[in-house]
């Protein structure tokens, strides 16, 4: 096979991910974006990737490009219906973040999948940061005993006391992210667990943390939490407790944590792992308390050192270049299966939210009769792509406003800011 001929659409966050597959030995043809002159992306991608790329504003025509696969970096509750017509067109699709973001969604792209031959991968990059690969290799080798429970805390604290911040990932006050409930996104926290141990979450309940602002700044944020925790049991009897898109104070930093019958892997100040036996239960030669900087054992161990985020960029496409390649769907959790579950769990935990922490089943889109029965559920937090309203609540006290000398603040910020 020759070089994988690949689109990129949404060019702010894909222009990081198309470098990778260049390293990986692709060929950018091709580049969408609604926004051509959106904080001059387009021309950052032409000088990241060369000229010769192709440019499209319609998904439509760009998708007739003769292509092989094509990287979904557009918003992030909008990718399920671009993947189902890449599905249509026969295109691999490599979707970073959630897959879709109605239940509903997630039925008719699986259909859609499942009529298709393409490959399908979920581009969650966490797992491949150096300490989350160390600790799935310590859960791996049976040192912990079996798993009984395990912690993924994504903490990114978006303060609006930086205009930048407004600028840049709040653009207008229907973006995606002054409306996204606290449950949504999930598998910066959710991924990394279920790689690691390989269990997969079958019930949920979940509650927010309610902090709307309160100083005078500019903000057009709907949501009011600053954080929602869902904890699951999974089909192995294991619990995971989530903090899916935390914003506590001291952050960002995200935590992950697995312990097992005899012993506990974590974490520490970003990329340390602490591990900590019980007393009589540490290997011939080893120390109880161990807290260390892994290595980063890899091949490609100079390119990854190039890449953007650690290199995890370059991982995540490795493993969906390699399923391309050999002609195979990726491995879980990164199949479409595992991604729509991923999303149900963020969905159904903000419905627990709304419901006072009511425990939903999480259904298993393998079955029919799981599809049956979330076929017609388009209920969604978001605004739609034709300006429809969202039809659920975003906050965790669905009355809940952002106050008005704050939305005029945050008009007067994006004032000549147009998108």
């Amino acid at each position: 096979m020759g070089k994988l001929r690949i689109g990129v659409f949404g060019v702010c966050r894909g222009t990081q991910l198309a470098e990778s597959f260049v390293l990986a030995g692709c060929e950018i043809v091709a580049i969408c974006d609604r926004y051509t002159s959106e904080h001059n992306h387009i021309e950052s991608c032409i000088n990241m990737l060369g000229k010769g790329i192709a440019i499209y504003t319609d998904f439509d025509e760009f998708i007739n490009h003769d292509m092989d696969a094509v990287i979904l970096a557009n918003a992030f509750h909008e990718h399920a219906p671009y993947a189902i017509k890449c599905f249509e067109k026969g295109l691999h699709v490599f979707s970073e973040c959630n897959s879709n973001a109605t239940m509903a969604e997630g039925v008719e792209m699986i259909r859609a999948f499942e009529k298709s031959n393409s490959v399908y991968m979920l581009a969650e990059n966490y797992p491949q940061m150096k300490h989350m690969r160390e600790m799935e290799r310590l859960c791996k080798s049976g040192r912990l005993g079996k798993i009984l429970y395990a912690e993924g805390d994504y903490d990114h604290f978006m303060d609006p006391i930086y205009p930048e911040i407004q600028h840049v990932y709040m653009y207008n006050e229907h973006h995606w992210r002054n409306w996204c409930p606290k449950t949504y996104y999930i598998t910066h926290a959710l991924g990394p667990l279920m790689k690691t141990t390989g269990a997969t979450p079958v019930r949920l309940t979940a509650f927010a943390s309610f902090a709307p602002e309160t100083r005078e700044l500019a903000t057009a944020s709907h949501v009011g939490d600053r954080a929602a925790a869902i904890l699951t049991q999974n089909d192995d009897g294991s619990v995971f407790r989530l903090f899916p898109w935390s914003e506590f104070g001291g952050g960002p930093y995200s935590n992950f944590r697995f312990r097992g019958q005899w012993a506990q892997v974590e974490n520490y100040f970003d990329t340390n792992v602490s591990l900590r036996y019980s007393a009589g239960y540490a290997p011939d030669g080893e120390e109880t308390v161990q807290v260390y900087d892994p290595v980063l054992d890899d091949p490609d161990k100079e390119i990854i050192e190039k890449c953007y985020f650690d290199g995890r960029d370059y991982l995540t496409a490795r493993i969906f270049l390699d399923a391309v390649r050999e002609g195979r769907q990726p491995e879980y959790p990164f199949d479409i299966y595992s991604a729509v579950l991923m999303s149900s769990v963020a969905i159904l935990g903000w419905r627990s939210v709304l419901e006072g922490g009511k425990p939903y089943d999480v259904p298993d889109f393998r079955k029919e009769e799981d599809r049956k029965r979330y076929e017609n559920d388009n209920l969604t937090p978001f605004w739609g792509m034709d300006g429809s309203a969202p039809t659920l609540p975003c906050s965790s006290h669905p009355d809940y406003e952002p106050d008005e000398a704050l939305l005029e603040n945050y008009r007067k910020l994006m004032k000549g800011f147009q998108k």
